[in-house]
């Protein structure tokens, strides 16, 4: 355990996020960026005429949908602390430096090391479940917390 984590923690009387709230705030963002894909790709996919088609219109927009959830994910954890999903869990992310919204460089540090974990088969998101303050790679990376509200 990490005693200056602790000492911030009690001062502050700030609670961590359970890994609940956080694994349904990731879901709700989720659902949420996979409708603005379905939007995107409504065109295209209406064109393709088989199954392969519609594959390869997906796995084409791979890389701008990764530039998406970067976006979404800064722009929101840097302008309110919260992406939409957890400001619905009423959860927060703070900086553990400021105590506050996290700056650009964290929140896009964070975004990233997201996305990678998403890819290494979530195993940043399985650090968490682990790790006594529930920090995922991206926390680690971004020195953030995810807290209460």
């Amino acid at each position: 355990m990490d005693e200056k984590l602790d000492s911030l923690l009690e001062r502050e009387h700030l609670t961590l996020a359970s890994i609940r709230q956080r694994a349904a705030a990731f879901g709700i963002d989720e659902v949420l960026l996979s409708i603005i894909l379905i939007i995107i790709l409504s065109g295209p996919i209406s064109k393709a005429t088989t199954l392969e088609a519609m594959i390869a219109v997906t796995n084409s927009f791979l890389l701008e949908y990764m530039a998406i959830k970067i976006v979404y994910q800064t722009f929101f954890t840097m302008q309110y602390g919260a992406t939409i999903g957890k400001i619905i869990m009423k959860i927060r992310v703070i900086e553990i430096a400021t105590l506050s919204n996290p700056s650009f460089l964290s929140a896009f540090n964070r975004s990233v090391f997201r996305i990678i974990s998403e890819i290494l088969f979530y195993l940043g998101f399985i650090w968490a479940m682990l790790d006594p303050y529930r920090r995922s790679w991206h926390d680690r990376t971004g020195r953030t917390l995810v807290v209460n509200g």
